[in-house]
């Protein structure tokens, strides 16, 4: 890493509170590169060597099975991910690739491991961010389970537009057949998900979402009673 990468990489999340020279020697093995578009970074049974935090662009994880790709999660930045697989020394559960041009920090997993056992910041960051994840996870899988299809959208929605301030006009993030992907829809069923959210305050115009009626979506979608974690 190029020394005037350093003092932009020590105030990520994961990295600001721990000791100067644990991090110097975390960051002197780390490497932050810029990958393009569709470039697969790791696969799912892989070693996790490296622990990937997303500084720039935009990067899915997904699962493969029944000869189709199935995303689970669709990083933006700054986030670090698969910190469980790099943490316990365990092969991934997911696939990663980019979708759109990309700068990420590859961290090497052993150095991580080593510094977490020295630096008690880096051990409450690590254990912060594995928590908001599982905290995720139960979100995604109650979601699943207590929402229709349209209803899982109409909350999706809600979310984004809570990450940007509350926003009534915003951009997808990514491709739709992505979003199907992740809510676990066909294309299909998305489309006539956004024609039944018409109906509750929603109106889609190519990728840009406006939501004209917040309180009739969120009567239809029935949002978490517990907000969104902080990151």
């Amino acid at each position: 890493m190029r020394i005037g990468e350093k003092p932009e990489i020590a105030r990520l999340p994961l990295f600001r509170e721990m000791a100067e020279k644990q991090r110097d020697l975390v960051l002197a093995g780390s490497y932050l590169q810029v990958f393009p578009p569709q470039l697969t970074l790791f696969e799912a049974g892989q070693d996790a060597d490296f622990l990937h935090v997303l500084v720039d662009g935009l990067v899915e994880l997904f699962v493969q099975g029944a000869g189709r790709d199935t995303t689970m999660r669709i990083v933006e930045p700054i986030s670090s991910y698969i910190l469980a697989a790099a943490v316990t020394d365990m092969p991934y559960l997911m696939s990663a690739r980019t979708l759109a041009s990309s700068r990420i920090l590859l961290v090497p997993a052993a150095q991580l491991r080593e510094a977490i056992r020295e630096d008690s910041a880096l051990m409450h960051a690590a254990m912060h961010e594995l928590a908001l994840g599982y905290r995720d996870l139960v979100r995604a899988l109650a979601d699943m389970k207590v929402r229709q299809s349209a209803e899982r959208l109409g909350n999706c929605l809600l979310e984004y537009s809570n990450r940007r301030g509350n926003r009534d006009q915003f951009e997808l993030i990514g491709e739709k057949r992505l979003l199907a992907s992740l809510l676990g829809m066909t294309p299909e069923n998305l489309s006539r998900a956004f024609g039944t959210l018409k109906n509750h305050g929603v109106a889609l115009d190519g990728s840009q979402v406006t939501i004209e009626n917040r309180e009739r979506l969120r009567l239809f979608a029935r949002p978490d009673p517990v907000p969104g974690d902080s990151r």
